[in-house]
C-alpha cells in the first residue's frame, strides 16, 4: 500500500488536539499532606507487600484524557499521570471479555478458548474453572481481594461468579452494558433483566444510584473498613464509559457549548469517572493506605467512535486490531516507584499484569501457570528493557473469513483469510480482517460532514495482509507488506507456532434457561450441575460443527429444557 499523507484536516486536528491540556502549575488535586506534590520522595522498600489498586474504565478512547492533548477534563487523571509513570507503549484487547479475561489469568484467549467476541448473557460459557485467577494468587499471598464494577466473565453456573473466583467481596454487573441508573440490561428484544449484584445476591435496593458514583462509594467504604496493617487488592472495573450514554445533569452543564450530543454526553461521563478516582485516592490518603500502594490505571479497548469516544490519531476503533483498538490508556502511580515522573515506552500487555503483581504481592508465578505475560515492574518502576518482545493480540478462526484471504497468500504456512494480528520487535502484521481501519477525528462538531470523515477512509475490500513498523508508524499509514515479504513470512510463521498451542474456541449456542423471567426478573446463574453435564455431553457429541447439527442441538435444549420446567411446575402442584 502506498504511503498516505495526512491530509489538510488531519494536519489541522493534530495542532488543534495537541498535547496542550495540562497545567503544570496547578497544585496536585490528590495530594493531602506536604511533600506529595511537588517533592521526590525516596521510594523504600516496603515492610509488608503493598495494597494494590487497578482501575480499569470500560470503552474509554486513546485521546479521551488530559494528558493526550483532549477536550475532555481529567485533572486527576493527569495529575496520577504526572506523578507516576505513563505507560505508552500499553496494549489491551479490542473488546471487553477479552481483556478481563487476560487481566484474571496472565494467558492470551487462545489458550482460555476465549478467542472469539464476548460472553453473551445467554450463553453457558464463563472464565475457565481449571484457571488460577490473579485474585486467587494474591488470596494465597495473604491478601483482602474485593471486586466492584463490571465483571463480563460469565455467570452461568455459581462457580463463575467473582466470589467464586477469587474476591471476598463483589459488587457490580455480570452482564456487559446496563443503564447506569436501573441497571436494566436488554440482551435483545423481550429479552430483559435487572443486573446489580452484592456478592450473589440481587442488589434491588441499590437501584437509582448512578453507577459510576456507586462504585466509587464501595471502593471508600471497603477501604475505610479494611485495616492498612493487612494488605488489600482492590479491583475497579467502572462501567464508564461504556453505551449507554448517560451522565449526571451537573457534569453534562460543563460541555453544554460542545456541539455533537454523543461527545458531550461521552465527556461528561469521562469527567465524572475522573472525579470518582480523585475520591477514591482521597480514600487511599485518609485511611492510611496510600504510602504503600500502588495505583494502575488501564482502559479495556479502544474508544467506541460512533458512541462519542476517539483514539485520534490512531487508526481503527474498538472491536478492531488496529492500534486504536488495541493501544491502551494506562499509567502507575505510586509512592514505591523508584523512578517517576516520567514516560515509559517499554512494552507492556494487559497479561503482564498477573505475574507483575504476584511478584510484588510475594507470591510465585510457576511454570505449572503456563502464563503468556511477563514480570514488568523493573521495567515500570526502574526504567530497564521490557521483557516482552512480542505479542499475540488474537487469532480468531471463528470470524468472517476475508474475501481475499488463502493459504497460497500465507506462503503456504498461514491461511491469511484468518483474522489474527501479532507484534514482533517493531513489526506488527495483520491477516484476514482487522476491522474498519479509518482515522476518524474528535467528532467536535454538531454535524461531521461526510466529505472529512471519507478523507480518512482507508478500508481496502481486496487485501488481507498488512504489515507496519509499528515503531516508526504508529499510525499504520505505510503498509510494508510487498517491500518486506521477508518479515511478512517470519511473522506468519510465528502465528503458526502460536496457533499449535490454541485450544478449541468456546463460543457455545444460548441456552433459553438464561431468561431473566425465569430468575426472578435478574440476571444470574441458572445451570445446575446435571444440566453442565448435559451440555458437555452435547458439545463432545457435536464437536465444532456447525449449520444442521448446531440447528438440531438447539432444539434438543428446548425440548429438555422443557420437560425440566415441566417436572418442576408439577412437582409444585404436587
Amino acid at each position: 500500500m502506498a504511503m498516505h499523507a495526512l491530509t489538510g484536516f488531519s494536519l489541522v486536528s493534530l495542532l488543534s488536539f495537541g498535547y496542550l491540556s495540562w497545567d503544570w502549575t496547578k497544585p496536585s488535586l490528590v495530594a493531602d499532606g506536604p511533600g506529595e506534590a511537588g517533592t521526590e520522595q525516596p521510594s523504600a522498600a516496603p515492610a509488608q507487600p503493598p495494597h494494590i489498586i487497578f482501575i480499569l474504565t470500560d470503552d474509554q478512547g486513546y485521546h479521551d484524557v488530559g494528558y493526550h492533548g483532549s477536550d475532555i477534563e481529567t485533572p486527576t487523571l493527569d495529575r496520577l499521570a504526572a506523578e507516576g509513570v505513563k505507560l505508552e507503549n500499553y496494549y489491551i484487547q479490542p473488546i471487553c471479555t477479552p481483556s478481563r479475561s487476560q487481566l484474571l489469568t496472565g494467558r492470551y484467549q487462545i489458550h482460555t478458548g476465549l478467542q472469539h467476541s464476548i460472553i453473551r448473557p445467554r450463553q453457558p460459557n464463563c472464565l475457565p474453572l481449571d484457571h488460577v485467577t490473579l485474585p486467587q494468587k494474591l488470596q494465597e499471598a495473604g491478601y483482602s481481594t474485593h471486586m466492584v464494577g463490571k465483571w463480563h466473565l460469565g455467570f452461568y453456573r455459581k462457580e463463575c461468579l467473582p466470589t467464586r473466583r477469587g474476591f471476598d467481596t463483589f459488587l457490580g454487573s455480570l452482564t456487559g452494558n446496563v443503564d447506569y441508573y436501573t441497571y436494566d440490561n436488554c440482551d435483545g428484544p423481550g429479552v430483559c433483566g435487572f443486573d446489580l449484584h452484592e456478592g450473589e445476591s440481587v442488589a434491588w435496593g441499590l437501584s437509582g444510584q448512578y453507577s459510576t458514583m456507586l462504585y466509587a462509594q464501595r471502593a471508600s467504604h471497603i477501604l475505610a473498613n479494611h485495616s492498612p496493617r493487612r494488605p488489600l487488592f482492590l479491583y475497579v472495573a467502572f462501567q464508564a464509559v461504556h453505551t449507554p450514554l448517560q451522565s449526571p445533569r451537573e457534569y453534562l452543564y460543563r460541555y453544554r457549548t460542545m456541539g455533537n450530543v454523543a461527545r458531550r454526553k461521552y465527556a461528561a461521563m469521562v469527567t465524572c469517572m475522573d472525579e470518582a478516582v480523585r475520591n477514591i485516592t482521597w480514600a487511599l490518603k485518609r485511611y492510611g493506605f496510600y504510602n504503600n500502594s500502588i495505583i494502575i490505571f488501564s482502559s479495556d479497548n479502544g474508544g467506541q467512535t460512533f458512541s462519542g469516544g476517539s483514539n485520534w490519531p490512531l487508526r481503527g476503533r474498538k472491536g478492531t486490531y488496529w492500534e486504536g483498538g488495541v493501544r491502551g490508556l494506562g499509567f502507575v502511580h505510586s509512592p514505591l516507584l523508584k523512578r517517576k515522573r516520567r514516560t515509559s515506552r517499554a512494552l507492556v500487555h494487559i497479561t503482564d499484569w498477573y505475574p507483575t503483581l504476584v511478584g510484588l504481592a510475594g507470591g510465585t508465578a510457576s511454570v505449572a501457570d503456563r502464563l503468556d505475560g511477563y514480570d514488568v515492574w523493573p521495567a515500570i518502576s526502574e526504567g530497564r528493557a521490557s521483557p516482552r518482545t512480542e505479542i499475540l493480540h488474537n487469532i480468531d478462526p471463528l470470524y468472517n473469513h476475508a474475501q481475499h484471504g488463502s493459504l497460497e497468500g500465507g506462503f503456504g504456512i498461514w491461511n491469511t483469510a484468518v483474522q489474527a494480528a501479532i507484534r514482533v520487535g517493531e513489526w506488527k502484521l495483520l491477516t484476514g480482517d482487522p476491522g474498519y481501519g479509518d482515522w476518524i477525528p474528535p467528532q467536535t462538531l454538531a454535524t461531521f460532514p461526510g466529505s472529512w470523515w471519507n478523507l480518512e477512509r482507508m478500508a481496502s475490500a481486496r487485501q488481507a495482509v498488512w504489515l507496519f513498523n509499528i515503531s516508526a508508524d504508529p499510525y499504520e499509514r505505510e503498509d510494508l507488506a510487498d517491500q518486506r515479504p521477508d518479515v511478512v513470512r517470519a511473522l506468519l510463521a510465528r502465528l503458526v507456532d502460536y496457533n499449535r498451542t490454541a485450544i478449541p474456541v468456546r463460543y457455545p449456542a444460548e441456552n433459553p434457561r438464561a431468561h431473566p423471567d425465569f430468575n426472578g426478573g435478574a440476571w444470574g446463574p441458572w445451570a445446575s450441575d446435571e444440566e453442565e453435564e448435559e451440555e458437555e455431553e452435547e458439545g463432545r457429541a457435536r464437536g465444532f460443527s456447525r449449520g444442521h447439527r448446531k440447528k438440531k442441538c438447539k432444539i434438543c435444549k428446548l425440548r429438555s429444557f422443557f420437560r425440566k420446567l415441566n417436572t418442576r411446575l408439577m412437582s409444585h402442584r404436587i
